[in-house]
């Protein structure tokens, strides 16, 4: 660190080495800023590894101390010192202090031995330790308190503390494994260092742990009984969450937790006390497994400055568990909630956020960080320094920083603390004491590895738990949890949870095989376990209630038929039985009627009149005593209330006030003159005394007290008689004290308030006595009035009784009438209702009687299906939260799978189980067919996980199937549609959805999901207010349940991280065969007959319709039934109800069968056009997986089925429909053939064609899977260990492909035929077309197809040809011949909502031809064009808004160069509708292929390509219909017709021939050049404007404009220049204006210029002839030899059954073990490339021995090669140690080392050593073979002397040698080295017969030709034998001339070059990276044969 940018700087270094050099820096404002006084103190790890090597000119500037590791000894001295202090200032017993330092050896040993041991390899880059570790478990071992140990017992503490010690060992070091193997020797380093230092055997110290085994716990049963395993250790837990009794967290007592059954309870209240006050609860379950980890946690948060980092993938619990274990501790949980638009700032924010909190109000924080949160690295930067520093450098601007500071200062100031410095110093501790991060990681990918490397504190400075994969015990504890609250036997509750397991583990291996097989990503985690329990839990409860119902309620409508059936017989006995009974009661009751009306009006009558009038009489004399009694009472009611007031009053007096006023000696006026008149009233004598003057006077006082004195004096006044006070006193009362002015209440209660009570009732003495005095008169009167009423009434109440007598004697009559009446009554009512009832049970027997079988055998299926619900609902469950990702073919196979599980399992199950029949309903099923969801088992059971599944649905859905459903399926209830690409839009949508409970489809979804959706996709719902409601971004909204939320993505093959996955419900919606088939004959049968579609849709409708009335009557009919109590037959509701039901359900059943009927013939007539969907099927699965080779290749189904419904109006029309049906069929492939050719690059074309073909013949059965399988692959697995019978001419490869096709059925003995008769298979060798010759034997019956198999055997490089036929005889001619371009074609195709794209290729430019067309248009001044890239985005939207209003066109250049605006430029697309949009508008897009082009706009835009087509034929073709020479007015009006007209036709030709060269590669063009339309464009205007300008025929100046400008303008290698002006001669000649003889631009002769008759030939005559040449041309088309062929040939074969394997769904990763074995595989090389490699050259000895001489230059070149050679051998040695190191884990790998290591991994050179290398081709396994080779050359020349022919290929710089040898002859010479070059005299081919060099010059060897042979007698080039590509050059003699003298022969100057790629630079040398020379090479041909044919030199090859 820092890393180096490209050119090996470190920018960050260089700015401060820019400091130190000139002590300051320059500002944005040009302005230098010089610093003063400033020094550097900087630290660095040893570089190496991780850890980039700093550059010198940084280090000369600092004085560099190298510190040593701290020794062992020092260590112990510095750790014990610690421990022994702590022990003994903490006063632990002297048994535990002599522990110090045992416990600190055995540290140690346990620390070194891990750091040897556990190495960090590029799979375990964590396993990395330091100091800090060996602190931690010292840290750790410190936490536990005296007061934990055992009292009074020494021994039995030294254990603890021993254990302890394990204890913490364990969590340091043994939390972070990763592998069982690692587990195992920690485990075994652990026991060493606990017998030999702490003197305790481990088993017996740790032998509490063993308890668990005897329950049946999971411990190794492989284990001795005796022996702690790894299993056992999982069970050591301390911590101090056990001390619940304490309720301050940081006061708890750290101790050892031996009851494990305990600890889960505490885990389990825990976890009940965290979801009571959380707005987020968790389900969890606890188990053995959690609470490890929960325990891990609580360790940390305890710790000061403890942080954690949890390894796992998403969904294993890493988040949840620190949840509760901060809640355990009591601190607070900070997690960063992202957004879309979260920033940099705003993490910046809430760092500053959370390190306030943690250091400013010193509260212990959790800061919880996933690394799903990191949406910049420099988060994880920023996390980096906090953990090593407690903070970020500057990151709180000075205002923020003083707040701080005066935040922390009161707390600081206690300390003495004062300064800013000390403050700030203060805060940061307090940050790193208070804070703990948990940091959550996923090992997935290698973004894990990458973090750690570049913030190397994320490991050293946290305690590492590493989440494994979940154990058997965990899987067992959860399943049991949850199911235990189910309604489960015993049994089956162990057999389901062992079966959660299977499935679980089975799920997991299927996803390898997934992963592997299709390169699809499924991952399988502890959620998606979670999820199979709680659906299994949820579907089996809902499901049993729903079949309980209504199995009860088919029970109890048949026992209600049932019991009305049994009812009617003894009905109509009780209707017999009854009428008897009627005649007589009615008899009985018309007697008694007669007696009663006698009675009545005799007796009673004349009784009752007599006792009314008395009544009368008597009511009137008591109404008189009534009056005088109201009177009274009146009167009295208003003293009444004053005499209250003062009984109150009375009772307010205390014993304490009368004492008060008895004890007063001189009592005050007021209280005497009260007591005066009480005494008065009381009619109390006063006593006689003498008044001052001696005069005696009353006196009352005395008396009072006398009276106070009595016991009941209170009482007396409360009971006296206050109705007969005597006059004599209530006049002494009025006269003397109410008229006194001082007597009242309020002047007696100033005195005491006993007085005033007593005041108060002698005023109401006086009040009462009044009114009595009034009322006593009127009180007579009533009494006399009431005797008098008494007398009336005695006399009255004897006549009532006589009159009750009678009365009662009439009621018993009348109810004896009033029995018989009621029984009259009931029985009349039996008879009606026994008459009814009869009529109801005929009714509903009769209705309902039909129904009884079927009810029967209803009822008895769903006891069944009871029975077998639950394997049923487990095999659902499972594939609701497993399945859904995969393929229809693999969710068959693994649902068939866990059905055999169930089986043997014995848990009940469906005999034939589907989810359909399980989980689906009919009626909905129906409904969602209409909604167009596709009709095959594999989308219905998608829509049943839909339906059923508790996460939101995210449905991959590159065909919009699913996202066509979802529109139709919710469009009544106002389905809202959303994209991420919508900015903040979406969420405000989102939120109205969620609180009006609208469902809500989120389109277009990529690889990531918006953060802030994270609360939805949990279902994070909590109550507020009694109202659920839910956090959605920053807002707290209301949450309706009628909410739905449904996701697609058009990706094919998203990759979900188990984070997003466990969140979701994946489910793989991509359209089936079958399903896809059905729609397609819809759309068939909908063109062809639309009347038969009409109405089967609307009889599919109707249908469902009736279905659901027949379901909903039904439903009613059990309803009604099963509510009704008691008898049936009695409830006319529930009867009338019925029978209207089953009249209506016979009706709708009758036009049911009715409609089924007529769809049965509809469905017959349809089933004639099946066909025809199958077949379009075939073809669209065909053009959809073209995708997997090019993500530009998209098409969408409405355009194919808009393709395919216009072939079918155009495809010819036939009577007989098998005809019509092969005429749709050729129109519809032809008319796909043709559009997506288009869109196709050129190297695409033949293999759309054939896979196309073999689709069709596939799907006909006329091709082998197994033998397609073999075209593609050449066959898997050995083909055994034979021989090769025909190695000189048969490959290896080809006879190993050959054994394996042996295997195949149709070619059994195929090597036996071949190993017998070798001679008669060779001609298939030989064959320039061998699929075309004559096989042996049985083998020439062999099918075309079959004949390919053969040919990529022998002829691997034919193929392509063979293929071409195979197309041709299978399908037609033309779908070989791409249609040309044809741009007019693809506008019409398009409309102003439709995009067009040019998909670019190497040269093509659309431009020019978009222009000529918008001039054709009238479009060209209303044509915009911009190139996106950088900051172009807004102006082309901008572009785009004004272009869609005037109806302009605009052009998007190089849409690939701006992939971060394509998703708003996806959205500007979305909404352009056609009301919108101007209809001229259009919209044209250029981008080279880029998977980050919008799919949505590739699908439904109009795509094409506009390269040069594949073969001269379609190049000359595709000329002559372009601009201008498509136009007549240009071709026709040469003032010369004929010459220009056949000039015309060579310059086409050569346009054709330099265009296809490029597909030859080196042997073609050096450099492969971008030759486009305008080189041949401008070329053709020239030609015609220089013929109609000269008289002569300009040849020279065509040539040069042509070749030199034109063409040549983009030619950058002169070796090409040669060549291009070469073909171009050959075409611009005179020769070719000759009518006779013909002149040929070919050997062939196939090739000419058509006679132009005087320039009268059109220029349709020349297409007609263009038309006659072969589609594939021949290498001699070219001038090159036909083995040029092979090259490209096999190059063509290769990637054309690549991209079909692509197709197949082949190309995904390895299996489980690829990552360690390819560990191994490179381990292995890197050792032997090391064992191989020699010692670098001793440069000095070599100096000593071929020193610097003048006339000796070739002694320079030894050293300086082999000087280049040590360069390049010390940084391969070098990087290889380094590799070796990092494999075994005693290094980090750098990132370059990384790269180094995989390219090791493919055979591949390491970019690292071809820096320094000289140029090769060769894979690494023949590059090393090679460089041992050229070492040993100079080793060789060094021991033994130059040699007499120089191996020229060994040079790593061969100009240099060449120029000294050059040298060493000027200088013998004395001629200027500039007058001097090389002459060539070829020798014989074999070096070795060469034993002394030349006089002059050397001799050289080691070079190949290619592109030609070598005569070796005539010592001259000769055309190439067939197949052999390259021949070794002879030995040739490079001998040194004056120029002057130079021998003159016929020769062909033949280029040098160093590899095969022939391509090169000029590099600073002044020479080419790959060109060396040119060698005159001698001829008996013209030179421009060979420069035609390409013939080179190469110094080495590439294999």
């Amino acid at each position: 660190m820092p890393s180096k940018e490209t050119y090996g700087a470190q920018p960050p270094i260089e700015l401060l080495r820019q400091f130190m050099d000139y002590h300051g820096w320059y500002g944005r404002d040009n302005v230098f800023r010089a610093l003063q006084d400033v020094q550097f103190v900087t630290a660095m790890g040893p570089p190496g590894g991780g850890r980039t090597f700093v550059t010198n000119r940084y280090l000369r500037h600092f004085n560099v101390l190298a510190l040593s590791q701290v020794s062992d000894d020092s260590l112990v001295n510095i750790f014990k010192t610690i421990l022994a202090w702590h022990l003994s200032t903490k006063n632990f017993p002297a048994s535990l202090q002599a522990l110090c330092s045992p416990i600190i050896s055995a540290t140690l040993e346990l620390y070194t031995a891990s750091m040897n041991k556990l190495l960090p390899t590029p799979t375990k880059s964590h396993y990395v330790f330091n100091l800090r570790d060996f602190a931690r478990v010292v840290q750790g071992v410190m936490m536990l308190p005296p007061n934990s140990l055992p009292s009074g017992d020494s021994q039995a503490a030294a254990m603890l503390y021993r254990r302890l010690w394990v204890h913490e060992a364990l969590r340091v070091f043994y939390d972070r494994l990763v592998e069982d193997k690692d587990r195992l020797w920690l485990m075994s380093a652990l026991k060493q260092a606990t017998t030999s230092h702490l003197g305790s055997p481990f088993d017996s110290l740790m032998s509490g742990l063993l308890a668990h085994r005897g329950e049946g716990g999971a411990a190794d049963p492989a284990a001795n009984r005796d022996e702690v395993t790894v299993e056992d250790v999982r069970r050591c837990f301390f911590g101090d969450y056990m001390d619940t009794e304490e309720s301050e967290p940081a006061l708890r007592k750290y101790s050892e937790v031996t009851d494990i059954k305990r600890l889960l309870v505490v885990m389990e209240e825990a976890l009940v006390d965290f979801n009571a006050t959380s707005k987020r609860p968790m389900n969890l379950a606890m188990f053995l497994f959690a609470v490890e980890h929960v325990s891990r946690i609580c360790r940390l948060l305890k710790q000061p400055g403890g942080h954690m980092l949890l390894v796992g993938v998403g969904g294993s619990g890493r988040q949840s568990l620190t949840r509760l274990a901060a809640n355990l501790c009591g601190m607070e949980v900070f997690q960063v909630e992202i957004s879309k638009s979260y920033s940099k700032a705003d993490w910046r924010e809430d760092l500053k956020k959370v390190l306030r909190r943690a250091g400013g109000d010193s509260k212990h924080t959790v800061f919880l960080f996933s690394d799903t949160q990191i949406k910049d690295e420099s988060f994880v930067e920023d996390i980096n320094n906090v953990l090593n520093a407690g903070e970020v450098p500057n990151m709180f601007p000075n205002d923020e920083k003083m707040q701080v500071l005066e935040q922390v200062r009161p707390r600081a100031s206690r300390k003495g603390l004062e300064t800013p410095l000390e403050l700030w110093s203060f805060f940061v501790a307090e940050c790193r004491k208070s804070l703990h991060l948990v940091l959550c990681m996923s090992p997935i990918g290698d973004a894990f590895r990458e973090r750690l490397r570049a913030n190397p504190s994320l490991v050293n400075c946290c305690t590492i738990d590493w989440f494994q994969i979940w154990p058997q015990d965990a899987l067992e504890a959860v399943a049991f949890k949850f199911l235990r609250e189910m309604d489960l036997d015993e049994k089956s509750r162990g057999l389901l949870v062992e079966l959660c397991q299977k499935i679980h583990k089975r799920i997991r291996l299927a996803s390898e095989e997934f992963a592997s097989e299709l390169g699809r990503k499924n991952y399988v985690t502890p959620t998606s376990y979670l999820e199979l329990i709680s659906t299994f839990r949820t579907l089996l409860d809902t499901k049993r209630g729903a079949l309980a119902k209504s199995r009860s309620r088919y029970v109890v409508g048949l026992e209600k038929l049932q019991g009305s059936a049994e009812q009617v017989a003894s009905m109509q006995q009780e209707l017999q039985a009854l009428q008897p009974q009627l005649v007589k009661t009615v008899g009985d009751v018309e007697k008694l009627m007669g007696v009663i009306a006698k009675e009545k009006a005799e007796v009673v009558e004349p009784k009752a009149a007599i006792v009314k009038e008395e009544e009368t009489k008597a009511q009137v004399k008591a109404d008189a005593a009534k009056a005088i009694k109201d009177e009274c009472e009146a009167d009295l009611a208003e003293a009444m209330p004053i005499l209250h007031e003062a009984l109150a009053a009375l009772d307010t007096i205390k014993e304490s006030d009368i004492n008060y006023i008895k004890k007063l000696g001189n009592p005050p006026a007021a209280i005497k003159l009260v007591l005066e008149a009480v005494c008065v009233i009381l009619d109390v004598k006063p006593a006689k005394v003498k008044d001052d003057s001696g005069k005696m006077v009353n006196d009352y006082w005395k008396p009072s007290v006398g009276l106070m004195n009595e016991r009941d004096f209170l009482q007396k006044l409360k009971t006296y008689d206050k109705d007969n006070i005597p006059p004599r006193l209530i006049d002494a009362i009025r006269k003397t004290y109410i008229s006194n002015e001082n007597f009242t209440p309020t002047n007696a209660a100033k005195a005491s308030p006993a007085a005033e009570g007593m005041c108060k009732w002698v005023h109401a003495m006086s009040s009462y006595d009044k009114v009595a005095k009034v009322v006593a008169p009127k009180k007579a009167k009533l009494a006399e009035a009431e005797a008098a009423y008494q007398e009336v009434m005695v006399g009255l109440r004897a006549k009532q009784a006589e009159l009750q007598a009678l009365r009662a004697k009439l009621a018993a009559m009348e109810a004896d009438l009033k029995a018989n009446t009621k029984k009259k009554e009931r029985l009349e009512q039996e008879v009606a209702l026994c008459s009814v009832k009869l009529e109801r049970a005929e009714k509903l027997i009769g209705g309902l009687g039909g129904e009884k079988t079927r009810w029967t055998e209803t009822a008895e299926g769903l006891a069944k299906a009871y029975v077998a619900l639950t394997g049923d609902m487990l095999v659902s469950a499972a594939i609701i939260a497993y399945l859904g990702a995969f393929t229809a073919a693999y969710r068959q196979r693994i649902a068939g799978e866990f059905v055999t599980l169930c089986h043997d399992s014995g848990i009940p199950h469906s005999p034939s189980y589907t989810l359909q029949q399980v989980l689906g309903e009919p009626v909905k099923i129906r409904d969602w067919l209409i909604a167009g969801l596709p009709n095959d088992s594999f989308s219905i059971e998608n829509g049943i996980i839909v339906a059923s599944a508790r996460r939101w649905p995210l449905m991959i859905d590159p065909q919009g199937q699913a996202n066509k459903w979802v529109k139709n399926l919710e469009k009544a209830r106002k389905l809202q549609v959303i994209k991420l690409s919508e900015g903040g839009e979406y969420l405000r949508v989102l939120e109205n959805a969620i609180q009006f409970g609208l469902p809500v489809l989120l389109e277009n979804v990529l690889e990531e999901l918006d953060p802030s959706l994270e609360p939805l996709l949990l279902k994070q719902v909590f109550k507020s207010g009694g109202v659920n409601c839910i956090r959605l971004g920053d807002n707290t909204i209301e949450y309706s349940n009628e909410f739905r939320f449904y996701m697609t993505t058009k990706l094919r093959n998203p990759h979900y991280l188990p984070e997003i996955a466990v969140k979701v419900t994946l489910l793989n919606f991509m359209i089936t065969p079958a399903g896809l088939s059905d729609q397609l004959l819809g759309v068939a049968v909908a063109t062809e007959r639309p009347d038969l579609e009409e109405q089967k849709a609307a009889l599919v409708i109707q249908s469902a319709e009736n279905v659901r009335k027949l379901e909903e009557i039904e439903d009613k009919i059990l309803h009604v039934l099963s509510t009704s109590t008691g008898n049936i037959l009695e409830d006319e509701t529930a009867i009338s109800i019925i029978t209207e039901a089953k009249t209506l359900g016979n009706e709708i059943a009758v036009k049911q069968k009715a409609a089924e009927v007529t769809e049965q013939a509809i469905d017959q007539a349809r089933v004639g056009y099946k066909p025809c969907g199958d077949y379009t099927s075939i073809l669209f699965f065909a053009i959809s997986d073209l995708a997997a080779i090019d993500p530009m290749y998209q098409y969408s189904l409405p355009w194919f089925v808009n393709l395919f419904v216009g072939s079918m109006r155009a495809a010819a029309p036939d009577s007989v429909l098998d005809t019509r049906l092969q005429n749709i069929y050729d129109h519809f492939t032809y008319s796909l053939y043709c559009n997506v050719c288009r869109s196709l690059f050129e190297k695409d074309k033949l293999l759309f064609a054939f896979l196309l073909c073999s689709r069709i013949m596939q799907s006909r059965g006329r091709i082998d899977p197994d033998e397609w399988m073999f075209l593609l692959t050449g066959g898997l697995g050995s083909g055994g260990e034979r021989p090769n019978p025909c190695s000189e001419w048969l490959t290896e490869r080809g006879w190993r492909e050959l054994c394996r096709l042996d295997h195949l059925p149709s070619f059994a003995g195929v090597t036996d035929s071949l190993e017998q008769n070798p001679n008669a298979w060779k001609p298939l060798y030989d064959a320039t077309d061998p699929h075309a010759v004559q096989l042996p034997g049985n083998f020439n019956r062999l099918d075309a197809f079959r004949r390919l198999l053969l040919v990529r055997c022998f002829r691997p490089d034919k193929v392509v040809p063979a293929v071409q036929e195979f197309v041709e005889v299978n399908l037609e001619r033309k779908y070989v011949e791409p249609p040309p371009f044809d741009l007019q074609a693809c506008y019409a195709d398009s409309s102003c909502t439709t995009p067009l794209i040019f998909v670019l290729s190497a040269g093509s430019d659309p431009t020019a031809a978009l222009l000529q067309f918008a001039s054709e248009k009238k479009m060209d001044s209303r044509m915009f064009t911009i190139s996106l890239g950088q900051g172009q985005g807004p102006k082309a939207a901008a572009m785009i808004s004004e272009a869609v209003k005037s109806g302009s066109w605009v052009v998007l250049q190089n849409c690939h160069l701006a992939p971060s605006w394509m998703p708003s430029l996806d959205k500007i697309c979305e909404e352009l509708t056609p009301d919108n949009v101007s209809p001229e508008f259009r919209l044209w897009m250029t981008s080279y292929p880029s998977p980050k082009f919008p799919v949505n706009i590739l699908q439904n835009g109009v795509k094409m390509t506009n390269e040069p087509p594949k073969g001269i034929r379609a190049n000359l073709k595709r000329s002559f219909q372009l601009e201008p020479i498509c136009q007549d007015e240009f071709f026709e009006t040469c003032s010369k017709p004929g010459p220009f007209k056949k000039l015309l036709f060579g310059l086409t030709f050569f346009h054709a021939i330099i265009q296809e060269r490029r597909r030859f590669g080196p042997l073609g063009w050096n450099i492969p050049y971008g030759f486009d339309d305008g080189d041949q464009r401008i070329s053709v205007r020239q030609l015609h404007m220089f013929l109609n300008e000269n008289e002569k025929m300009p040849f020279d100046a065509l040539r040069y404009a042509t070749g030199e400008c034109n063409y040549g303008g983009r030619v950058t290698d002169d070796k090409d220049r040669l060549l291009l002006m070469t073909l171009l001669e050959k075409c611009y000649c005179p020769e070719i204006l000759v009518e006779e003889p013909v002149y040929h631009l070919s050997s062939s002769g196939l090739y000419f210029a058509p006679d132009v008759k005087d320039g009268t030939t059109d220029r349709a005559s020349f297409l007609a002839y263009i038309e006659t040449l072969p589609i594939v041309p021949l290498p001699e088309a070219f001038g090159l030899h036909a083995n040029a062929d092979i090259a490209k040939d096999q190059q063509d074969t290769t990637l054309m059954l690549q991209s079909l394997l692509d197709i197949q769904g082949g190309g995904g990763g390895g299996g489980g073990n690829s990552a360690s074995a390819e560990e191994a595989r490179v381990a292995a090389v890197v050792s032997e490339c090391l064992l191989k490699l020699p010692q670098s050259f001793d440069i000095e000895a070599v100096g000593r021995k071929y020193p610097v001489r003048y006339e000796e230059s070739t002694n320079t070149v030894i050293v300086q090669e082999m000087s280049r050679f040590n360069k390049l051998t010390s940084k391969m040695r070098e990087s290889l140690k380094a590799i070796d190191l990092a494999i075994q884990g005693l290094l980090v790998m750098s990132s370059e080392l990384e790269s180094a290591y995989r390219a090791i991994a493919v055979n591949q050179i390491p970019e690292l050593w071809q820096r320094v290398s000289y140029p090769s081709l060769k894979p690494l396994g023949s590059y090393l073979d090679d460089l041992y080779k050229r070492l040993n050359m100079f080793d060789e020349w060094y021991k033994s002397g130059a040699p007499p022919t120089f191996w020229l290929s060994g040079f790593f710089f061969v100009q240099s040698f060449l120029t000294a040898g050059l040298q060493n002859y000027a200088r013998r010479s004395k001629i200027p080295i500039d007058m001097v070059g090389y002459d060539f005299e070829m020798m014989a081919t074999d070096p070795d017969l060469y034993l002394q060099g030349p006089r002059e010059g050397v001799y050289v060897h080691g070079l190949f030709l290619e592109g030609c042979g070598w005569e070796s007698t005539s010592k001259r080039l000769a055309e190439s034998q067939p197949k052999v590509l390259y021949v070794p050059a002879p030995v040739m003699w490079l001998r040194p001339k004056p120029l002057d003298s130079m021998s003159n022969y016929k020769h062909y100057n033949c280029p040098v070059y160093r590899t095969g790629d022939r391509r090169g630079v000029l590099a600073t040398t002044g020479h080419s990276t790959n060109f060396v020379l040119f060698i005159k090479m001698p001829t008996d041909k013209d030179p421009k044969h060979w420069i035609i044919r390409g013939v080179a030199m190469l110094s080495q090859l590439s294999d």
